[in-house]
């Protein structure tokens, strides 16, 4: 799959606002935390990755931190204990 970093970017698919702790599961590109930001889970193909993308995962992610999945790959799912993120489609 290739992807256009363009495309990306500008959120040509939409976006979408996760503020809550129910886990939203569809297939999205880019997370953006807008507000400090504890994640319960970021899955890719369905599996908790958040590990690899967060060193100390209990702790919160600041405000404005950009997170994409790498080798093209998508991700799957986001849960969050605290804070917010905007979902990049």
């Amino acid at each position: 799959m290739q992807f256009k970093t363009e495309e990306i970017i500008s959120g040509l698919q939409g976006t979408k606002v996760v503020n809550d702790a129910t886990e939203l599961t569809q297939n999205f590109d880019t997370i953006v935390t807008l507000e400090d930001t504890v994640f319960a889970s970021i899955k890719i193909g369905g599996v908790d990755v958040k590990g690899e993308y967060v060193t100390t995962p209990a702790n919160a992610v600041k405000a404005g931190a950009i997170i994409r999945p790498t080798q093209n790959q998508v991700f799957s799912g986001v849960q969050l204990t605290s804070g917010s993120v905007a979902i990049v489609l």
